[in-house]
């Protein structure tokens, strides 16, 4: 690149600057927050790699020998299995069970003729998700309680006794999901109901005109016009996939089902928080980072060369 072109290219710069400086102001407050908030902490994460002491801060205390001596350690520990196979099964299970469910109530929103049953139904699916995680682990505490509970009254109907779903290995990850299901599937179909909304209706008078039926309606207009949508929500799902959350998970706990409950980001918690281990849980969280990292990546590029659809 010769000296002038690139003298003009950054002489172009500095216009297109001065012309959004107003935009760029605009921007700058967020712009710090984020860094100071999201990018500065990062430094942090060199206590994975140290023997951290906090009267040392984290500059002073000395590197592990080897770097990746607390990742072997997790590695090699029978909490790295327990707590890899609970995280990825109820992330799996979560994004399986629950992915369709706001697609089809956006798609049964879209087809009601009536405004006000529409208005209406979009705010009674809404509503669980304000629900805050402590009041709703509450609920699902009553609801599931073999004695005093809904489902015990709904047993003692029969003279049965209730099972105890709570301290049940195998139900904890059906009484996580579902639940979460039920409290999220409303606010999460919004991102579609907008989507649908902004489909051109010359397409459904068209088809109409063509004597398609609802049903073809929706499956040759509403489906695949939502289905980059779709793929750009599955890939952000896919980079959280590890992310179990934490306050659910750690509030329904329970000496009954810890083998099915724990999972990473409460074994972080345990680890760092009540036990001091900061470099050990560090290094912790930061594998689970990276899965996450590796995951969202993978499942970006498949979603490009699939259906040309990605982050980037």
């Amino acid at each position: 690149m010769s000296k002038a072109s690139s003298n003009a290219r950054t002489a172009r710069f500095f216009h297109r600057l001065r012309a959004s400086t107003g935009l760029y102001l605009l921007l700058l407050p967020s712009f710090i927050l984020v860094l100071i908030f999201a990018y500065r902490p990062m430094y942090g994460v060199v206590i994975a790699f140290k023997d951290f002491k906090p009267a040392l801060g984290i500059a002073q205390s000395p590197w592990a020998q080897p770097l990746i001596k607390h990742f072997l350690k997790f590695f090699n520990t029978y909490q790295f299995s327990l707590t890899l196979k609970n995280t990825l099964a109820l992330s799996f299970y979560s994004l399986l069970a629950g992915f369709p469910f706001p697609i089809a109530v956006a798609l049964a929103i879209n087809q009601m003729r009536a405004k006000k049953f529409q208005l209406f139904y979009q705010t009674v699916s809404y509503l669980p998700h304000f629900i805050s995680t402590v009041v709703m682990v509450g609920l699902i505490i009553l609801w599931l309680s073999p004695g005093n509970g809904l489902i015990g009254q709904l047993y003692g109907i029969f003279n049965a006794k209730a099972p105890n779903l709570m301290g049940m290995k195998s139900a904890f990850s059906s009484v996580y999901v579902w639940s979460d299901i039920w409290q999220h599937t409303g606010w999460n179909s919004i991102i579609y109901f907008a989507a649908l909304s902004s489909i051109d209706p010359t397409l459904y008078e068209a088809a109409t005109v063509d004597g398609a039926s609802r049903w073809q309606k929706i499956r040759y207009i509403d489906l695949p016009l939502l289905m980059s949508t779709a793929m750009i929500l599955l890939i952000l799902s896919a980079g959280n996939i590890m992310n179990v959350a934490f306050e659910k998970v750690f509030l329904m706990q329970n000496q009954a089902n810890l083998s099915a409950s724990e999972v990473i980001s409460t074994y972080v918690y345990k680890t760092g928080i009540t036990q001091t281990q900061y470099s050990y849980s560090a290094a912790v969280n930061f594998f689970n980072t990276l899965c996450n990292l590796s995951l969202l990546i993978a499942v970006n590029q498949v979603s490009k060369r699939l259906s040309n659809n990605s982050l980037w």
